[in-house]
């Protein structure tokens, strides 16, 4: 009922304006054939015209952009509370259970890890939005320190598995060609985040079974590319870059099953930034699966590093 609500505004935006464009140019029309004679007059009021007209277009496109960002603040806040709600409500639940009823030993640890589960993931959500309020608000100016890309990416490979209960296999890192240690300069506390968001990212978007590749490698001799690719729902091509913006959710039925704040690829794109790289997402089309690329300066650990990414 919302949506429907939310598109009959922008549609009744949309066609006020191109009925307010459409009185103005009959108005305009008929004053200047009336007045045809005075040419001061009509350049003047052609002049005039032309403010009007792009006053009215300028005006129905802030109303449109308004409504839009309106609808995915509410989607943003409901997903929110569903990831709020949802943990908080199991954890009460087991622990009600272990309050009300005799439990066994084995009982009592499987609750136990069940409500560690939820807490990491109530954890998870909060982490998000806060981290989403810092770099919203200003850039981050801390020390940065020399970081080796490999290491940190099997620490996230390894949370991704204990928070989503997975398999070893389910997540593999594809070996550096050559055995060489890929390093950059950065925050280690942001390069996780942005690490870990793509890891639940790979597996949330893959409803029918986890098998997701990692792989580092050298791209254009100083730039370093961690490309996380995953066997899951795809994407089609007009959503490659949206799917970066704040509070952004693919529309359609199969993405409405999968949970999310609309925040995670938005980190994971101004953390690269920050750090002086970027990210990006390719797609052979829905239902082939996704490769999410993060791309970082590369530091030689005895040397500084590249200067900016226009140096590519």
């Amino acid at each position: 009922m919302n949506i429907t609500r939310r598109r009959g505004a922008i549609a009744l935006f949309i066609t006020l304006g191109v009925l307010l464009v459409g009185v103005a140019v009959t108005l305009n029309i008929g004053w200047i054939i009336r007045n045809e004679r005075a040419v001061a007059l009509a350049v003047l009021g052609t002049i005039l015209f032309g403010l009007l007209i792009a006053g009215v277009v300028l005006n129905t496109i802030f109303l449109v952009r308004e409504v839009r960002r309106n609808e995915r603040q509410n989607s943003f806040l409901n997903a929110v509370t569903h990831e709020l709600k949802t943990p908080i409500a199991s954890i009460r639940l087991y622990l009600e259970t272990l309050q009300r009823r005799p439990t066994t030993e084995e009982q009592k640890q499987q609750f136990y890890k069940i409500m560690l589960s939820d807490s990491d993931r109530l954890l998870a959500t909060v982490e998000q939005v806060l981290k989403a309020g810092e770099l919203g608000q200003r850039a981050r100016q801390q020390n940065r320190v020399l970081i080796d890309l490999e290491s940190l990416l099997a620490d996230c490979v390894a949370i991704a598995l204990q928070r989503h209960n997975l398999p070893p296999e389910a997540i593999v890192i594809t070996p550096t060609p050559g055995a060489v240690r890929l390093h950059t300069t950065g925050i280690p506390e942001d390069l996780r985040a942005a690490l870990l968001n793509l890891l639940d990212n790979a597996v949330k978007y893959s409803p029918n079974g986890v098998h997701v590749s990692c792989s580092l490698s050298i791209t254009r001799y100083t730039w370093v590319s961690i490309r996380i690719t995953d066997t899951g729902i795809g994407l089609p091509s007009n959503q490659l870059k949206r799917i970066f913006n704040r509070f952004y959710r693919v529309p359609g039925r199969d993405m409405l099953k999968i949970k999310g704040t609309g925040l995670g690829l938005f980190l994971v794109r101004n953390i690269a930034r920050q750090h002086g790289g970027d990210a990006v997402a390719t797609s052979p089309g829905p239902g082939l699966g996704t490769t999410l690329t993060l791309t970082l300066p590369l530091t030689n650990p005895s040397g500084p590093a590249p200067a900016s990414p226009s140096a590519a």
